[in-house]
């Protein structure tokens, strides 16, 4: 835990935790990500028991099941999106929520195709619960495709990003 001069009973008061998996269960919610300064708290239900995962370790997305891709998506990219590509990585939702791909509506998308991408580079914002949850890419690359628009709903586990 770090601890760089702000009060340690802000994001991690064990009451503050326990309340969090308490909303966690009462809103079947499969993830919270908050990020407070320079700390950040992430609780992630592994089947039924709430996990806490370290946010310094960033995995690449392994969520592979096989899923119908999104149809023609009247697609901002230029050129069509591509159907499943064998070494295609995709960023996926962490949770249930809107999708925003700007921090407000005067600000520029966070990413758009043909960015290069770091595991710690924020992509999108997923707002749950009024909740505003920065989403990192946890992978690198250059962003293919933006398989979703700005303001739709989205599900956890559902593709955001393409990644080459």
């Amino acid at each position: 835990m770090a601890s760089g001069g702000t009060n340690p009973s802000d994001v991690f008061d064990v009451r503050k935790v326990r309340r969090l998996v308490e909303l966690m269960n009462e809103y079947e919610l499969g993830e919270i990500d908050l990020k407070q300064g320079d700390q950040r708290i992430r609780l992630r239900k592994d089947g039924d028991l709430p996990v806490y995962s370290a946010p310094t370790a960033a995995a690449a997305p392994a969520h592979a099941a096989p899923q119908a891709a999104p149809a023609t998506a009247g697609g901002e990219a230029s050129g069509t999106a591509p159907a499943v590509a064998d070494n295609a990585n995709y960023i996926t939702s962490p949770m249930v929520g809107t999708f925003y791909a700007t921090a407000n509506p005067d600000s520029p998308p966070f990413v758009k195709v043909g960015d290069q991408v770091g595991g710690d580079t924020v992509v999108c914002i997923i707002e749950a619960m009024k909740v505003f949850n920065e989403i990192a890419a946890e992978c690198s690359g250059k962003i293919a495709a933006v398989l979703v628009e700005n303001g739709d709903p989205v599900e956890f586990g559902q593709k955001l990003f393409q990644v080459e």
